[in-house]
């Protein structure tokens, strides 16, 4: 093999890896400075036989956008209550303006379907906790909008915890 070539594999890998950092960089980052929303689940089919332990989420926050009236992708503005229970102030194409306590929240139109807005989806070990009582899914979100799941809540906002 020539020494370009050679050359050319090692850039391209050099390349791929420093874009791998840089997106657990950024994820980090909002798991380390994001504001901590719940977000209310939407009544879904609870377990996946296939899959074992396993809870596919839907938001309702997202059901109660009509996707044929909103940009394929953008931004759900949202404001958290006393509870931090994300409430739906109006949709945008870009992170900003804000007002004060406003966040935003991206969102993507799924094949003209349904609107994404997270994880949907929440995988957890068969039998250590009662997942069945998940109310909210906890996100934290940065100041670009991202969203990271960070666990399931339940009714009395509090995060379920598996069992030990």
């Amino acid at each position: 093999m020539k020494k370009r070539n050679l050359f050319l594999i090692a850039i391209n890998l050099v390349l791929v890896l420093a874009f791998f950092a840089w997106s657990v960089y950024q994820k980090e980052q909002t798991l380390k400075n994001g504001k901590i929303v719940l977000l209310e689940l939407a009544p879904v089919d609870p377990r996946s036989l296939f899959q074992g332990d396993y809870m596919r989420l839907d938001y309702a926050i997202s059901r109660s956008q009509n996707h044929d009236s909103i940009p394929v992708k953008g931004y759900f503005v949202i404001v958290p209550d006393s509870n931090g229970v994300a409430k739906k102030i109006r949709v945008q194409e870009k992170p900003e303006p804000l007002a004060e306590g406003e966040l935003p929240l991206r969102y993507t139109v799924v094949k003209d379907m349904f609107v994404k807005v997270g994880a949907d989806s929440y995988f957890f070990q068969e039998g250590l906790a009662d997942y069945d009582s998940a109310r909210y899914g906890g996100l934290k979100v940065d100041k670009n909008g991202e969203g990271i799941l960070i666990g399931l809540y339940d009714n009395k906002f509090s995060l379920i915890r598996p069992a030990r």
